[in-house]
């Protein structure tokens, strides 16, 4: 007859390796442009002070330059980044291309350059995922007209990464249906969705059945966050438990990634609303 205390035992260490299986399986991610450090390297030991998996590391600026403001193809500043990650534990997850918001990726004359810089420095830093915003200037929704040129461009960077083992996970305006047809129209492995819960949330669409539809395999990274005004878990318009309960379904494993849900008495507070999401997400995730 097994002892009242063995079973105790047994059953927290069931419980103590299906924890550490759901961290494994759900990472929570910051991003260093939205906690005021972009290309700083304080960015490193404040996201492990709220108790963050990983960060985001951006780009640096783009405005009217050839290519990103990008210290980290500096080998001396690059190493910092490295070794400092490793000695917090934080893993440098994805690099975004966020200048791309302002600027128009389906326009410029050097996006070729920019992508380029993006992958060498991936390469250089270990890093599998960047984020490729399509931004005001190239909105599918407001301007269809500009669909080839979208569509020609990300298949080159397709290319691209693909060559370099890497994926580029691009955040669109569309509906999931219209995301599948553009990835469909792009035609490359290494081009995927970077879902945003906010998204469909402001457009009047369903989060649920929207990540449904868009399906596992095409979904890279999560911006697991609304618009800003109330942290997740003030947040009506999110169901973490049911969101959870979908990505297990589907068997999706990756980040969930803390941008904005900011609390609108302390929209600059960074400790005080990044700890906020950080801490809901790993209640709900890990």
């Amino acid at each position: 007859m097994i002892k009242k205390t063995g079973i105790i035992s047994l059953v927290a260490m069931l419980l103590c390796l299906t924890a550490a299986a759901q961290k494994e399986r759900y990472k929570i991610g910051l991003i260093d442009l939205m906690l005021l450090k972009r290309q700083k390297l304080s960015a490193i030991p404040l996201a492990k002070e709220l108790n963050a998996d990983g960060l985001e590391v951006d780009m640096g600026g783009l405005g009217n330059r050839p290519t990103f403001d990008n210290k980290l193809l500096t080998d001396s500043i690059r190493q910092q980044y490295l070794e400092t990650a490793k000695e917090k534990g934080i893993e440098l997850f994805s690099l975004a291309m966020t200048g791309y918001y302002s600027q128009s990726f389906c326009g410029r004359e050097t996006y070729l350059r920019t992508v380029e810089d993006c992958i060498k420095t991936m390469q250089l830093m270990g890093i599998k995922i960047a984020f490729l915003p399509m931004g005001i200037a190239c909105d599918l929704t407001q301007n269809g007209s500009i669909r080839d040129s979208v569509v020609s461009r990300l298949k080159v960077a397709g290319k691209m990464a693909e060559a370099a083992g890497v994926v580029i996970a691009i955040e669109t305006s569309l509906s999931a249906k219209g995301e599948k047809r553009l990835l469909k129209d792009i035609q490359s492995p290494a081009i995927k969705i970077y879902f945003n819960f906010s998204n469909p949330l402001k457009a009047g669409r369903n989060l649920y059945k929207e990540m449904k539809r868009l399906g596992r395999d095409n979904i890279a990274m999560i911006h697991a966050t609304n618009k800003d005004s109330l942290w997740l878990e003030n947040d009506p318009e999110i169901d973490l438990y049911r969101v959870k309960k979908i990505l297990d379904r589907m068997n999706w494993r990756g980040w969930l990634v803390v941008e904005r849900s900011r609390d609108a008495k302390q929209p600059t507070n960074v400790r005080y609303n990044y700890a906020a999401n950080v801490a809901y997400l790993k209640k709900f995730f890990q």
